[in-house]
């Protein structure tokens, strides 16, 4: 039980920057190229290549290149269905 808080409080500790909580929400729709994520979450191309390399690099989301575009998408099936649940939570 102890592994499994730590895990969950790590998580909680990814997830806890609001700019990262708009890039996930984004995402939860499904796969969105870099440009469509800045659009949805009006921040600039810097601000969001940033926070999703980090998330690439803590394995909450991993990108395809096609062609010129980065598509991005979440990895972890239970990050998805958190982040689903809190939209609805707060924000439906």
């Amino acid at each position: 039980m102890r592994q499994k808080s730590e895990e969950v409080a790590a998580l909680m500790k990814q997830l806890s920057h609001p700019q990262r909580m708009l890039i996930l929400c984004s995402l939860a729709s499904g796969e969105k190229s870099v440009g469509e994520i800045e659009e949805a979450c009006g921040a600039s191309q810097s601000a969001v290549s940033q926070f999703l390399k980090s998330m690439r690099l803590e394995g909450l989301v991993e990108a395809q290149r096609d062609g010129k575009q980065v598509y991005y998408k979440i990895v972890d099936k239970r990050v998805l269905e958190l982040i689903r649940s809190l939209y609805k939570i707060f924000c439906e």
